[in-house]
């Protein structure tokens, strides 16, 4: 959905113990970086996080990842005094979003063969009980994707900046996301991340996470090994 200055959107429904990543676009093509509050905890101030500038639309989501084991509800508001006209935003889990329209979502063949990995593609598997191999590839510098696994996610990062992210660009909120291993950033200084991972019976969810641009040659593939 789009948020404008002074709008807010909630969601009421988040499920204890899975985590969730609101994903948040620039898509006014506003040059200039805006900031962006996420509430969570009435017990707590609003999260800041950054989005940044862009222009053409061919900027990186910034991401804020929440747990339903802290909350139920989790809003995003845009300030009426906001520099960015607009920003496109989606809730992303192994079950979010609900509504999956504007965005392809698509079951991921455990082939080895890869598939496009574009700005609005959602894949999901349920891996069998068996090690199987995960391979992003993209020309692109720090090309940005998320793997959700209900509790943890990972950022994957393929070909990674020297600059790294933006200061407050992918921001945990709550005790729960805040642990450990629960948001985990994985990187690579060159054009393909590869990884490894045993499946469990459970849902799998990768959602790309940069821009329409950036995502023209970018591929995703899973294989059983």
């Amino acid at each position: 959905m789009t948020l404008r200055a002074g709008d807010t959107a909630t969601c009421t429904t988040l499920n204890d113990g899975q985590l969730y990543a609101v994903f948040i676009y620039n898509s006014a093509q506003n040059a200039t970086n805006a900031d962006i509050f996420v509430n969570w905890s009435n017990s707590q101030p609003p999260q800041k996080i950054t989005v940044p500038g862009t222009t053409a639309n061919a900027g990186l989501a910034s991401l804020g990842f929440v747990s339903g084991s802290d909350t139920q509800t989790v809003s995003v508001s845009m300030p009426t005094n906001s520099p960015m006209g607009q920003v496109e935003i989606w809730l992303g889990s192994v079950s979010m979003p609900v509504n999956t329209a504007g965005l392809d979502n698509e079951q991921l063949p455990s082939d080895g063969a890869p598939h496009p990995f574009d700005k609005y593609r959602r894949y999901y598997a349920v891996p069998t009980a068996a090690w199987h191999q995960l391979t992003i590839k993209s020309s692109v510098t720090q090309f940005i994707s998320v793997q959700f696994q209900n509790a943890k996610a990972k950022v994957f990062v393929v070909n990674e900046s020297s600059n790294g992210l933006l200061e407050g660009q992918v921001v945990s909120m709550g005790p729960t996301a805040q642990s450990k291993g629960v948001v985990e950033p994985v990187t690579s200084a060159i054009q393909s991340i590869m990884t490894q991972f045993q499946g469990n019976g459970q849902q799998y969810v990768w959602m790309n996470a940069d821009s329409a641009d950036n995502s023209d040659d970018a591929t995703i593939a899973m294989q059983s090994i």
